[in-house]
């Protein structure tokens, strides 16, 4: 179905089980496919997978969300500073490249964290990396740039029993062992690349019918 959404949880440098998984969802290539941020980092092969990320929006109709990850690597090329990136799981990313620092990654990579989306909506549905603040309307959130932090980090909102969120909000950042799955909101990072700590699978939700599609990890 040409209406249906597809979006996929945290990677995490995570490139064997992303082609894995991809090659699950064939049956629905007419699909829009979100992929929820936080490509790189930790795992082993962050180029692997955006090299398979530049090659997969070719095929599939595809919209790239901003993490975390990718926004500290950016504030890293800014600063020319790679510390704080890099206690973070950036040395693994810089590793996959062969490369020494964030300003030796190639043009089209670094040109691919940039244009990454803070967040993607739809009727139905409002994509973001971490979350939304739960104690105000989506609409509000998005209006000025003060909350721009609370879609890349934010995770106060996975404990809220009530929200007055206008629509679904499908987010990762936060690894579960299942997908969360309350009123208004749809959590999908189920840490594939923590398969030591009890996780270790990537998630795909087809929407609207909530129908979850994993991939055990293959990379770690």
């Amino acid at each position: 179905m040409a209406n249906q959404l597809i979006a996929i949880g945290d990677i995490h440098g995570c490139s064997q089980s992303l082609i894995a998984l991809w090659n699950k969802l064939e049956t629905y290539s007419d699909s829009t496919f979100i992929f929820i941020g936080d490509y790189i980092d930790r795992g082993p092969d962050s180029k692997g997978v955006v090299d398979f990320l530049l090659k997969a929006q070719e095929e599939r109709k595809c919209i790239f969300l901003r993490g975390n990850h990718e926004q500290m690597l950016l504030d890293s090329l800014e600063s020319k500073r790679d510390y704080n990136w890099l206690l973070n799981g950036g040395d693994t990313t810089l590793r996959s490249y062969d490369v020494e620092g964030v300003e030796q990654l190639p043009e089209d990579h670094i040109e691919f964290y940039r244009n990454t989306e803070l967040f993607y909506e739809t009727e139905e549905y409002f994509f973001v990396h971490a979350g939304v603040p739960p104690y105000q309307p989506i609409k509000k959130s998005i209006e000025s740039d003060e909350f721009n932090d609370f879609f890349l980090w934010g995770r106060e909102h996975i404990d809220s029993f009530e929200t007055p969120w206008e629509k679904t909000v499908v987010f990762g950042h936060t690894p579960r062992p299942h997908p969360i799955q309350k009123k208004k909101m749809i959590g999908i990072d189920t840490g594939c690349v923590y398969e030591k700590l009890g996780y270790g699978k990537l998630t795909a939700v087809i929407l609207p019918d909530q129908k979850f599609i994993q991939q055990t990890s293959l990379d770690i």
